[in-house]
This record gives C-alpha cells, structure tokens and sequence, in this order.
C-alpha cells in the first residue's frame, strides 16, 4: 500500500505540473480596442496546428496563431490595441519559411525547455524569425517605430541548411522597449560556412540578454543608434560581432571563444569610420588571434568616430588585443586589461585626442557581484513554479476595459499574491486606477503582453499635490524586495499630479529588487485621451493645449530608497500617436522624468530610456553608487514652443532646474531639457549615454553639423560636488555644449564631431 501510494503521490505531482507555469495557467486577457470581445491576447502555438515533433512543418501553423485575430502585420504602421503573446510549449518545431511576429506581439518559449525552431534544408526567407520583414525594397515598419516587442527561450537552428548557402537566424530591426532573451543560436562550424546568427541593420533600440552564438561566419552582424547587450556568448564563429554602424553601444559580460576575430568595428575604413563608439566592459576573450578590429587612427574621419573603451577585459591566448589598420594598437596575451581607451577625453580638461591606459573606474562594492563584475540579474521567468503559484487579476475582478474603475479589485490582487507569497499575474488589460496603487514589500507582479495600469481623475490632477499611481514601499525606506515585469504604467486624460512610479523600497543591495521590460508610457495611444484628436501638434503655437498636461514625473526614488535592479525600462512621454495611421506627431506635457535622490543606492539602470520630459530626462540629486549602462534621452519636440520654463514651475523640494536663473546670459535655447543632470553626488558611474535634440519647434534642420547643432545650448550638467562622477562614450546630437560642470562648458560639439553625433570617449570628473 505504501508503494501504491507513493506511486500515486507522484502521478498527483506530473498532472499538477504539465509544463511551463505560462502555458498551464488560464489566459483572460482582455484587449478591449482589439475590435471583437474574444480576441485572442494569449497563443498557444499547438492549439493552431503546430507540433513540435521535429517532423512536421509547422511554418503554417505558427504564422496562424501569430496572425489570429487580424493584428498589426503587413501594411500596417503601428497599433497598441491588438497585442498578443504567442507561447511555444517544449518541442521542435520544424520551420520551411519565416514566422513573423506582428507588431506589440510577443514570442515566448517554455524557460526551462526551450523550444528549438529548426530550419530545413531548403528554408526560404531572411531569418527564421523575421522581426520586420522586406515584403518592398523598404522594411515593413519604420525600424525607430519598433516598440514593445520580445523573443525569448528558443533555439534557432540553421545546421540543415548547407553551410556555403546564406542563411540568418534572426531579422530584428526595431527600437526602444524591445528585447531578446535566452536565445541560443546554432549554426553550422565549418570552413565555407556564410550563416549569421543575429541581423540588425537600423532601428533605435534597445537591450539583448542571455544570447549564446554556435558556429557560424558571423554570430551577430549589428547597426542600430544605440543599444545595450550583456551575457553574450560566442563559440567557434569565424566573427563574433560585426559592428555596421552605430552612435553608442555598450556591451558587458562578452564571452567570446575560439572565433578568429571578437569584435570587428572597421566598418567604412579609416577614411570614414561607420562606428561612433563601442563601450565593452567586463568580457572575455579566449583563443581568439584579434579580440577587437578597427579602424580608427590619430587622423581617421570622422574626428572621434571609432571611439573604443575598455575596462576590465581578460584574454586568454589572445594575441592582439586591439588591431587597426596599420597593426597593433594593443598588445594581448594571456592577462587582463585594466582600462582602455581610443579617442577624446576630458579627465576633466580637454579634448585629447589618444589611444592608451586610462584609469579604471573605480566601482563601489555595492554595485558589484562577488566576481568584481558588475551585478546582473536577468528577468526572472519562474521556472521552478507550477501554476498555482500564480493569482490573476481578472480573477480579482478588474476589468482592464479602460473604463471601469480597477482600483479596489487590483489592490486586492496585489495583496493577497503578496500575503500568499504567489506571483501576480496581470492579465492583458488597460486598467483604470483613481487612486494610488500599493505595492507591498514580496510581491511579484508579471504583465501578459504589456498590461496597462492607467491613472485617471481628479485625485491625479492637482499639480500642486502631486500622487503617486504605483507606489512600491508604502513609506519612505520601507524594507523588503519586489520584482516587477512586463507591464506599462500611463496616465488617462489631464493628470497633472500623476507620479506614474514612486520607489520608496530599501532593498538589501545584495539581493536588490527589480523591474524588468516595465515602461511608462505617457499618451499617445488608444485608451489615453491623449492623442491626435485631443493634443494634435501646434508648431509655431507655444501655447499650452488643455487637457495637455499629462504627468507631473514619470518615475521618483525617493531618499531613503535603494537597492534597486531597473533593465530595459523606457520613460516615454509620447511625441507621436502609435494608434494612428499616419504616427502624426501630438504634443503633450510631462514634468520629469527619472528623479533619483536616494541618500545611499545601489541602483543598476541596465538599457534604459527617457523621453521628452519638460525639465529634465534624467536627474540625480545629492544620491551615491549608480551604474548606467547606455541611457538613452530625447528632448520633447516641441520646445523652444513652449520652452522649458513651461507649463510646470520649478519645486526647490525636488531640486528642479530653474532655468530662468540657470539661463541668464546664457547664448542660444538654454531654457530646453536636461538629458542628464547630476547634482551633489557621487561613484555615479555612466558606460554609454545617447543625448539627443532632434527638434527645435517639430523642424529638424537644428541637428546636424551642418546646421551648427543649435536644437538646444545645453544637454549634460554636473552641478555642485562630483567625486567618482565618470562618463564613458557621451554622444550628444542637436546641442552645442555636450557638457557643462557648475554652469561652464567643458565639452563642445565642434570639437567632437562623430559620425552623426558628437562623442566623448571618457570623461573623469576629477
């Protein structure tokens, strides 16, 4: 009888824990503007036909169950209202074709078995997911359009198709708030063998994680704006990565092995070098004769294109570290590079044009893992958890039409997945909020496809008492952990005091809290009661359009905050209408964006963005022991039309920039946006940061060099004391003081021309 029993006790374990707990759960999402109440938010790719034996060609089934319900594919511009997230169970699925994932759709295998799509021997198509097809001579979607938007946990398999024939394993041209995870790529190893792994060719994005690259000629071939890549690992290609172009990159955690060249960044040639800058930090090459190939030289063009940093490189029978073109610039071997660095730098005073040593950064322990690297921590799946560690929302009661009020039923969820110690999961839905949000120390909250919790009413329209939507850490300095992902945080209608995230949480620095692939998006899409037909664009116009003033800041960290792990998170105030056939331009009014003024830190910002906030992109105030790894910034299109000084007054209490005494005397637009704004801090260390003013009044003839960058005067301020306040690769486009410290200009653009932006290699504050 005991026999039996146990015998029972494990068939009651194998039929509670079929799979992947997202596979097994019940899916309600609800995408009340998809056009029918039935539409299909979750896929299950075997429910439309796919089998995953490995025999069957499952190309059909799988571009059916991407396409039930008519979402944004093929001549189509942009849509938030059709998401889907499509789910591949364990398996090999056998694939003659490219599978396509529309736009706002995501692909996801099972995390603890990832699912293998495998090409055949007469595969046709230009990837075996193709992220933004040719269907014409021009790509289906404006690549810098490309958002919201993940692929993770599979296998990409090429082995059947003949080495000698082309072939890519992934097409992925988009932009910000996408990324890539847990992604390995096989490919044939042999002599004549021309597959890629990874191709990119233009877009803004964007972060990439946990990708592991198997043979071929080249493992990834890139060009993109800017992006952040970490835990990528190369095995046996002929070229790990070929950069084609770029203004910032930043990679960390490279583990390339046996391949004859790591890094190739020749692109163009030293006549005109297509590379603005590369910032490559705590990686590893192995057995590899040249870990980076350039081509920059002490007179190459453009001045500062080309712009390499190094910091904390091992190499292993590595005989060439750095090779340009006219041989080595840096010896290898079998020891560890320090720091690194070609092209200009102000340590504080400059430009100095040269390639050498440079002083390593010197890294708080905090912010680092016990290697001497830098923490990492990729966006937790779950995968040891069944189904019934998850509670969803809908189940709650919520709604997530857009329209009822979901306070009190997503409070409730929120804190009973807490009390039970269960994961929240937050089905699709846009779910309107009148009141703050609490989220309690132990909770988990995981979004289906980009949820949306929506501020709406009076009690976020007073600008003079402003609210927080989602409050993590119920009082300043709380302690506990939380982990947070896959959601969206927006405002509905005028919401003048809405602080979409307040931070208050202390969390252990070794054991932080974190928020994975969760934005803010302001405006813009259907839902919001901030688009074209509200907030329509007025060039020429300053005048502030009512019900135009949308959020008072996007997010704030509050002083006795820290502890926190932020990864592909993008603060985006809208500059135009996703949901509109034409993406026709809107003006609409955020104060700020990310404010930090936590007294201790740590905090990890890994590939994060902040867009077109009135005041400020990115300010940190009197706060310590901050990495920021390739931020990204953009000033609202519209000012000098109104100019910074309006609509939102300057508060002392939150150290705001005022602009009418920081400008006087000052030439040129100074009343326009900080991107990044330092004040009274320290051990703030910056690898990689694109500054951008593309506009000045919606015209774009202020951004080249051409024109003389006069979009605005000013972009990069540090203010007050700076110790340890470090910037590697500072690109700036649109402005002519790249950087100022205590209201004097350090760096200028004309000095620092790159490719399209103008860069400054390393930047020491003292």
């Amino acid at each position: 009888m005991r026999f039996v029993s146990a015998l029972l006790a494990v068939a009651s374990v194998v039929s509670t824990v079929k799979g992947y707990w997202l596979g097994d759960i019940p899916h309600q999402g609800f995408a009340p503007f998809a056009g029918s109440p039935n539409y299909p938010v979750f896929r299950n790719v075997r429910d439309y036909g796919a089998r995953g034996d490995g025999v069957t060609d499952d190309t059909a089934a799988i571009n059916a169950a991407i396409n039930a319900g008519n979402p944004c594919n093929k001549n189509c511009v942009s849509t938030t209202m059709t998401p889907a997230l499509v789910y591949f169970p364990a398996g090999t699925y056998l694939i003659s074709k490219s599978v396509f994932p529309a736009y706002f759709t995501q692909l996801i295998g099972d995390a603890a078995n990832p699912p293998t799509l495998k090409a055949t021997a007469n595969f046709a198509g230009f990837g075996l997911i193709d992220g933004n097809p040719y269907y014409t001579e021009n790509l289906n979607w404006k690549s810098v359009n490309v958002f919201f938007r993940q692929v993770r946990n599979f296998v990409l398999d090429t082995t059947a198709i003949a080495p000698g024939t082309p072939a890519t394993g992934m097409h992925w041209p988009t932009s910000q708030a996408t990324s890539l995870q847990n992604i390995v790529f096989n490919m044939p190893a042999t002599a004549d063998v021309v597959h890629v792994g990874l191709f990119i060719e233009e877009g803004s994005g964007g972060f990439i994680t946990d990708l592991t690259f198997n043979g071929g000629a080249t493992g990834a071939s890139i060009g993109n704006q800017q992006y952040t890549m970490r835990n990528l690992k190369f095995n046996n290609c002929k070229t790990a990565i070929i950069q084609l172009w770029d203004w910032g990159w930043t990679y960390h955690g490279l583990s390339i092995n046996n391949c004859q060249v790591g890094i190739d960044i020749s692109a163009g040639g030293s006549s005109k070098i297509d590379t603005g800058s590369v910032t490559l930090i705590d990686s590893s090459f192995t057995n590899v004769p040249v870990a980076v190939l350039t081509a920059w030289t002490t007179t190459s063009s453009p001045a500062t294109a080309g712009s390499l940093v190094l910091e904390n490189i091992a190499l292993t029978n590595c005989p060439i570290a750095v090779k340009g073109p006219s041989g080595t610039l840096l010896a290898g071997g079998t020891t560890t590079i320090p720091a690194w660095s070609n092209g200009h730098r102000y340590t504080p005073a400059g430009p100095v044009q040269s390639a050498g040593p440079i002083t390593p950064n010197s890294r708080p322990a905090s912010l680092l893992a016990p290697s001497g690297q830098y923490f990492t921590r990729s966006k937790p799946q779950y995968e040891s958890l069944g189904a019934s560690s998850f509670l969803s929302a809908r189940s709650f009661g919520a709604r997530g039409d857009a329209s009822t009020d979901d306070t009190a039923a997503l409070q409730s969820a929120i804190n009973a997945a807490a009390a039970q110690g269960k994961v929240l999961f937050l089905d699709y839905g846009l779910y309107r909020v009148t009141s703050t949000l609490k989220v309690p120390p132990g909770s988990k909250i995981v979004g289906e496809s980009y949820p949306v919790i929506l501020s709406s009413g009076a009690f976020f329209n007073d600008v003079n008492n402003p609210q927080p939507v989602l409050q993590v850490g119920n009082q300043c300095g709380q302690k506990g952990q939380v982990e947070l992902s896959d959601f969206v945080v927006g405002t509905q209608g005028a919401q003048e005091g809405a602080v979409c995230v307040e931070w208050n949480l202390l969390s252990d620095a070794g054991a932080p809290s974190g928020m994975w692939d969760v934005h803010v998006r302001i405006g813009g899409y259907t839902g919001t009661q901030q688009q074209v037909a509200q907030c329509l664009k007025t060039p020429g116009n300053g005048a502030v359009k009512g019900g135009c003033v949308v959020a008072y800041m996007a997010m704030h960290v509050t002083k006795k905050a820290g502890g926190l792990y932020m990864e592909n998170v993008w603060l985006w105030t809208a500059d135009h209408d996703i949901d509109e056939a034409a993406n026709t331009q809107i003006t609409i009014f955020s104060g700020r964006g990310l404010y930090i003024e936590s007294e201790t830190g740590p905090f990890w910002l890994w590939g994060t963005g902040s867009e077109h906030h009135v005041l400020y992109q990115y300010q940190l105030a009197n706060t310590r022991n901050i990495f920021m790894g390739q931020i990204q910034t953009e000033t609202p299109y519209y000012q000098p039309m109104p100019n910074a000084l309006t609509p939102f007054a300057p508060v002392a209490a939150l150290n705001d920039p005022d602009f009418a005494v920081a400008c006087a005397g000052v030439e040129g637009n100074c009343a326009a946006a900080w991107g990044l704004r330092v004040l009274n801090s320290q051990d703030v260390l910056v690898y990689g940061a694109g500054l951008y003013s593309f506009f000045s009044d919606y015209s774009t003839s202020c951004s080249t060099f051409s024109a003389g960058q006069t979009c605005q005067q000013r972009i990069t301020s540090i203010e007050g004391t700076a110790n340890n306040v470090n910037i590697y690769n500072l690109n700036t486009i649109g402005t002519r003081e790249m950087l100022t410290r205590n209201g004097a200009r350090v760096a200028w653009f004309a000095d620092n021309v790159n490719t399209f932006a103008s860069n400054v290699a390393v930047y020491k504050s003292s």
